[in-house]
């Protein structure tokens, strides 16, 4: 049976019983005992939540750390919300009818859907758009996010791809 879950993330700096910033997600499970997330999701749904953890992460650690620290934590988000995640997945180039892995990695894989690639650079740049976009042509996969961590505020650092 289909229902659906309220989850509330609240940001790690509270003062009293007030959270400082609150994000309410409603997010399609298959039951609420087990908090699995559907598979029935549809791409911009799976999109919207990834960002919603994204902000969350960038609201706890702010910028200035390393790619992985964020890649790490935003993974742990995701699963903690039920999503199948896999980090580093290699892409391989098929060249003259055959596969070459050599060394292309998502940063993240949501529910078989949504690549995650994620930065912590000054200015995300046209060559980092055009790699995210390599990927989904690669993969034959419908959507890709480029979240640049290294900004004030996160809204400033999300790129959304569409193959």
């Amino acid at each position: 049976m289909l229902s659906f879950a309220n989850f509330t993330i609240y940001n790690a700096t509270t003062q009293g019983n007030y959270p400082i910033n609150k994000w309410r997600l409603r997010v399609l499970v298959l039951n609420t005992e087990s908090h699995r997330v559907s598979q029935s999701l549809e791409k911009n749904q799976i999109s919207g939540v990834i960002i919603q953890a994204a902000c969350k992460v960038h609201t706890a650690l702010g910028p200035g750390l390393l790619e992985t620290a964020y890649q790490a934590c935003l993974k742990h988000e995701l699963l903690k919300s039920g999503f199948k995640v896999l980090s580093e997945v290699g892409i391989p180039i098929l060249y003259d009818g055959v596969n070459i892995d050599v060394g292309y990695r998502i940063d993240l894989f949501v529910e078989d859907t949504v690549v995650v690639e994620l930065k912590a650079v000054e200015r995300v740049a046209p060559i980092h758009r055009v790699q995210l976009l390599t990927y989904l042509k690669l993969g034959k996969l419908p959507l890709g996010l480029l979240l640049n961590f290294n900004v004030k505020s996160l809204k400033d650092g999300i790129v959304r791809v569409v193959n």
